[in-house]
């Protein structure tokens, strides 16, 4: 189960627990959502037929939340998107942080649909509720940087650490959006960061040779791209440095420097 999904249930079950009680109730709704739930992200396809018939067995909002669910873990992102933004302002009426959550896992679905103006206005709603969650600042920076609005991604991401300095994957992107800003420093500096909390992290260290390589360190760039591949082989991060090793293995060596240039760059012009 993923964090987007955990405080989900427990938000729901609590919302299910204060339904007006029914005599001897024939739908066990607590059991229904939960099995729901994970079944969606197992098989969504059965989860949708299952959900419309906890539905018809009067479900309601809930039974639609688990549909929602189940149409993201199928990829319908788009509609699944919409659904859940219908459904935050209801199930989250009587408790802000169920309906932050609602709407955050919204945002993911817009993000994961290529949407990222909805997916930012979903997380926006989520943090007017919920302004202290670190898992939405950081979610809303990522659809920020999708929209190349770096600068307002490393706000959020501020933000996020400022709260929890702990955060490996924030400083990360806040490294990220400094690379787009051409702030290699201070992008070397939050990647240091980053690697100080998860040593040998492999989009870390591919995100540093990339630095290293386009400031024309190449054989830093190498030796990070060979510890990716050294102690994560089967990650993807893994594949794209050792494209990366070959690439560089087939590159020209630099032409040696002519009679009289300075070792470190150019002869200075005669004046």
């Amino acid at each position: 189960m993923n964090r987007r999904n955990a405080y989900l249930i427990t938000a729901a079950l609590a919302l299910l627990s204060v339904s007006p009680a029914v005599a001897a109730p024939a739908v066990d709704h607590n059991r229904e959502f939960q099995a729901c739930l994970t079944l969606a992200e197992k098989r969504p396809a059965e989860a949708l037929e299952s959900a419309q018939t906890w539905l018809n067995r009067g479900g309601g909002d809930h039974a639609r939340l688990c549909q929602a669910l189940a149409l993201f873990h199928k990829g319908d992102f788009t509609t699944a998107g919409a659904r859940l933004e219908e459904l935050a302002p209801v199930l989250g009426k009587d408790d802000p942080k169920a309906g932050a959550s609602i709407l955050g896992r919204a945002g993911w679905a817009w993000l994961r649909a290529g949407d990222n103006v909805r997916a930012e206005r979903a997380y926006s709603r989520a943090l007017a509720l919920q302004p202290e969650d670190v898992d939405l600042l950081i979610d809303r920076a990522i659809a920020r940087a999708e929209t190349e609005r770096f600068w307002d991604a490393v706000a959020d991401l501020d933000a996020a650490l400022k709260r929890d300095p702990r955060r490996a994957e924030a400083y990360l992107y806040r490294a990220a959006a400094h690379k787009a800003l051409a702030n290699d420093r201070q992008a070397l500096a939050d990647i240091d960061r980053a690697l100080e909390l998860r040593p040998g992290d492999p989009d870390a260290l591919l995100l540093r040779a990339t630095i290293k390589a386009q400031a024309g360190n190449l054989p830093g760039a190498r030796e990070d791209w060979s510890q990716i591949v050294r102690n994560t082989p089967a990650s993807a991060a893994a594949k794209t440095a050792q494209a990366n090793l070959d690439r560089s293995a087939k590159a020209p060596a630099p032409a040696p420097a002519a009679k009289g240039e300075a070792k470190g760059g150019a002869a200075p012009a005669k004046p």
